[in-house]
């Protein structure tokens, strides 16, 4: 290995080390990482700024920020909160119920907007409610970030692995409604399943004040019911045109921008305080991410690792997509799935140049970063606002309780997916 490659992936593990240190912000720590990146490669003549920026995939970014704006002007409507106050009252107060509604609505609204966001509006409520009843918020919390990381996975705008995935593999919304959503639907109920289990002593309490949340209203949560409208109708039309993106030859990146300009000229919200909800510091901890790996790319890291995988591709093509989907799990509950899946998608790339047929590899790729997000606390950025918003319950979610609750989650959900990717093997 030449100097450009070890001090290529020095500055990628020490970049990854302090994005996951939480002792500096990991957008400050991404870009540093991208500028050390870009640095070394001008000494060493290996990249340059104008690589830099041609390996940012802005089709990710932008179908990320178009969501996000969307996401922004329906936050302050209220629309969250509604349906989890409606939640609340079909439930009746009673706990298994509300763990089904609760979970349900949130795997649903993860598949379309963006999970961080959902569960960033829907636990704060999960917790009143469960003040009310007087039960506690564990379960439901926790099942609300295992099963919108879960449901995220079936869709191309439910989870960013799979907008990656999507934009570097030039798979439409329909294609993962047609090859990942049958198989996350199995996992899904297979998660539900398994979480009533897990969570059977808590949930088997009777609420000290089922009534109570009988009286609540939902149509009082909705503040703004004519902008929520105008937006779920813009949002409407967005997924309609995600579906035939392909048939009238636009990306889902100018959908969603358009959207999100359409949804801004309807509406006309304040635009700072719009601006000031949109996660431009996710959007640039990617682009960071897309430099840092373009120079692993042109220093050639990637390519050794392509040769490797070339070389463990003498083993059947099935084994090899299962083999994929756990690596990537594995890594995915220790990093994080966005960085993972930005630097193996060159190296799928690659693979597919060298000959491979690299479309289950893809799908492949999804299921394990989607699904192995489950296994532990920082493993997903959902798991780890959850856990945050747990601190100020009297039942915190600690990093051994999400081992002993979300782990085996992960394990069954790729164990599901091994089995059915295995089984229709040809059909991807």
């Amino acid at each position: 290995m030449n100097i450009a490659a070890i001090l290529s992936s020095l500055i990628f593990i020490v970049s990854l080390v302090f994005i996951f240190s939480e002792k500096i912000n990991r957008s400050i720590a991404g870009i540093a990482g991208a500028v050390f990146m870009v640095g070394v490669g001008r000494i060493l003549g290996f990249y340059s700024e104008e690589a830099a920026l041609e390996v940012i995939d802005f089709n990710t970014l932008g179908l990320l920020l178009g969501m996000m704006i969307l996401v922004a002007m329906l936050e302050p409507t209220g629309f969250f909160q509604y349906i989890a106050v409606w939640a609340a009252r079909a439930s009746r107060g009673k706990p298994v119920r509300l763990f089904v509604l609760l979970g349900s609505i949130t795997t649903i609204l993860s598949m379309f907007l963006d999970n961080v966001t959902t569960v960033v509006l829907i636990a704060p409520v999960t917790i009143l409610i469960c003040e009310i009843l007087g039960i506690s918020p564990l379960p439901y919390l926790m099942a609300e970030a295992l099963l919108s990381d879960t449901g995220g996975v079936a869709t191309l705008v439910g989870d960013p692995p799979n907008v990656l995935i999507g934009s570097a593999a030039g798979f439409s919304f329909v294609d993962f409604l047609v090859y990942s959503l049958p198989i996350v639907a199995v996992a899904w109920v297979a998660t539900l399943v398994l979480l009533r289990f897990l969570f059977r002593n808590e949930l088997s309490k009777r609420p000290h004040n089922a009534e109570a949340v009988m009286s609540l209203n939902p149509t009082e949560s909705l503040d703004q019911p004519k902008v929520a409208r105008r937006i779920l109708i813009v949002l409407g039309v967005a997924i309609l045109l995600f579906f035939v993106h392909h048939t009238l030859h636009i990306s889902p990146a100018f959908i969603a921008v358009s959207a999100a300009a359409v949804g801004l000229i309807w509406v006309q919200p304040d635009i700072q305080e719009l601006f000031r909800k949109v996660e431009w510091s996710v959007l640039i901890f990617f682009a960071a991410l897309f430099v840092m790996v373009g120079g692993l790319e042109a220093a050639g890291v990637l390519g050794s690792i392509v040769g490797l995988m070339e070389r463990l591709s003498s083993i059947p093509p099935i084994w090899f997509g299962v083999s994929l989907i756990w690596i990537v799990a594995v890594l995915s509950a220790v990093i994080d799935n966005v960085p993972i899946t930005i630097a193996l998608i060159p190296v799928i790339r690659g693979l597919g140049v060298a000959g491979m047929d690299v479309d289950p590899l893809w799908w492949a790729l999804a299921f394990g970063a989607g699904f192995g997000g489950n296994g532990t606390i920082i493993g997903s950025t959902a798991n780890i606002i959850v856990a945050t918003l747990s601190e100020k319950t009297r039942s915190p979610i600690t990093s051994q309780l999400w081992i002993r609750r979300g782990l085996p989650v992960m394990l069954l959900t790729c164990a599901i997916a091994s089995l059915l990717y295995a089984i229709f093997y040809r059909w991807f």
